[in-house]
């Protein structure tokens, strides 16, 4: 068990091209696969690993993302020594200037017991066991470890994420984007093992020199000064890094032999539980390789889409390749396809919604009429 780690989750991730759905809310807070944020997964492979120590750096408009974390009792971070730790006061947005935001909080650093930290975003989706990356990394002798996988799809998948150069001997030579001209390429997961104190000496020279304003960039900066090695995952792994990712992946989860490399039964992904009664289906309903979550009312027709919890389908509708986030309303006699509905949507009665398959239509907090 990692005790003597501590995990800090950075939510410095770019909402632009995912805006739909984080107007209101953090990305890392968005809803999937029914009843998770996106979150959960990142701290759940953290907890998993016995990382009892975690510390979130999160952005404005977090008020979703703190009602779903809480104390940390889901993942058993609800600790009076360590447990869960949130930060959601900076100034500056982090998905430029980490930097300063961590330099705000550095006695939280300072005051931890754990010799080293992992640092993570949150978007990356995956189920990682981090016992061996930290083995791997204290084998190595490498000062920081940087996790990637290699994919054979990268110009249809992980656009935008960082690509790294790797040599011979697993080095980390250089930095780039992932523009889709390339189907081979090691694909940056954007999470760092290194020393705490190594860590804090990164802070304290972004600050005072200027140089650089995150600590990602920091060590990428510094391949001539510190030895940075990688560590291959070979799991799933998809990034939401736009709403195109996040509808492709929503939809790739309704196959039970993806759902089995995400969801282990060794290292399972926890979330804040909600009780509710169990979906009700009516004689007429018909519901086809779907998600549906509880407290759902359900007396239309349903193929291949998510229906997150306390959502009414009424007589009559049709949803095809859908995703309903909790507390919606299809009305009666309605038509929707390749549709996502935010939290608390009303569609009026005898609607027809139609969007792209490669980029959803999304509809926002209000009722359409």
């Amino acid at each position: 068990m990692l005790k003597n780690c501590m995990g800090i989750i950075n939510l410095d991730e770019n909402e632009d091209r995912i805006r739909e759905l984080t107007r209101n809310r953090s990305l890392a807070s968005v809803p999937i696969a029914g009843r998770y944020r996106i979150i959960d997964f990142i701290l759940s492979n953290m907890t998993n690993a016995g990382i009892d120590n975690i510390g979130i750096f999160t952005k404005m408009q977090s008020r979703s993302l703190m009602d779903h974390l809480g104390n940390g009792r889901p993942w058993d971070l609800n600790r009076k020594i360590d447990g869960l730790r949130t930060f959601n006061f900076a100034h500056i947005n982090p998905e430029i200037d980490d930097i300063y935001n961590f330099s705000s909080n550095i006695e939280y650093f300072y005051k931890s017991k754990q010799e080293y930290i992992i640092l993570s975003s949150s978007y990356m989706i995956c189920n990682i066991d981090f016992k061996k990356a930290v083995d791997f990394h204290q084998n190595s002798e490498n000062d920081v470890t940087v996790i990637y996988k290699k994919v054979v799809n990268a110009d249809k998948n992980f656009l935008l994420c960082e690509v790294l150069n790797i040599d011979d001997d697993g080095r980390l030579q250089s930095v780039g984007k992932n523009i889709g001209n390339m189907q081979d390429a090691n694909i940056c997961m954007e999470i760092y093992i290194m020393k705490k104190d190594l860590f804090i000496e990164l802070v304290r020279e972004g600050v005072t020199t200027g140089n650089f304003r995150k600590v990602k960039n920091a060590i990428y900066n510094s391949l001539d000064r510190y030895r940075v090695g990688t560590y291959e995952f070979k799991g799933y792994l998809r990034c939401i890094n736009s709403l195109k990712a996040y509808y492709k992946t929503s939809m790739e989860l309704l196959n039970h032999g993806i759902r089995k490399q995400l969801f282990l039964d060794e290292r399972p992904v926890y979330t804040k539980a909600s009780d509710e009664v169990p979906a009700r289906y009516y004689e007429n309903s018909d519901v086809k390789n779907s998600i549906i979550g509880n407290g759902c009312i359900i007396e239309g027709n349903i193929e291949n889409s998510i229906i997150f919890r306390k959502v009414k389908v009424g007589k009559g509708v049709v949803l095809k390749n859908c995703i309903v986030l909790q507390n919606g309303i299809i009305g009666n006699g309605s038509k929707l396809t390749n549709i996502i509905t935010d939290k608390y949507v009303e569609i009026a009665p005898g609607k027809e919604l139609k969007g792209d398959e490669d980029i959803p239509l999304v509809v926002e907090k209000k009722r359409i009429l």
